[in-house]
């Protein structure tokens, strides 16, 4: 049995969303999910700004995050994330279109704790999901989230 914890997915397109979400669903996930639409309102939830003022929910366990978004990029919230001491320790996943030398570079430079390139297929999304699923949730032990 999984442990239940907080994923926070940093995507902004609504399709992608939907598909993920689904995909979560699909492998049984036990995990909780929040959607944020950008490395801006990643930041926000994060540090409990903006629209995400007063929020109850706990820090997550685990970010997954997509490097090309509006407002603030995925390097942008990753390099803000590394650089504060209250949320440097949360792994970030990038989980994104690209599959560039320089993008897989510029991630881990930044401090993501791996970088998957999503695939063209739902069933192929679902494998990454279970694979994120099964080693951040039942192989690794993680810090616990505030």
């Amino acid at each position: 049995m999984l442990r239940n914890g907080l994923i926070v997915l940093a995507e902004d397109d609504p399709d992608d969303r939907l598909l993920l979400e689904q995909a979560f669903v699909d492998v049984g996930a036990s995990t909780d999910r929040v959607f944020v639409e950008d490395g801006e309102d990643l930041m926000e939830y994060l540090l409990g700004r903006g629209r995400h003022e007063g929020r109850q929910d706990r820090r997550p366990d685990l970010i997954l995050l997509d490097l090309n978004m509006p407002r603030k990029d995925g390097r942008e919230a990753l390099a803000e994330i590394r650089a504060d001491p209250t949320l440097r320790r949360i792994p970030v996943v990038v989980l994104t279109t690209s599959s560039e030398e320089q993008d897989i570079e510029e991630a881990y430079g930044l401090g993501a704790n791996s970088f998957v390139t999503k695939p063209i297929t739902f069933d192929g999304l679902v494998g990454v999901v279970r694979t994120i699923q099964d080693y951040w949730f039942r192989t690794v032990t993680l810090p616990r989230a505030g």
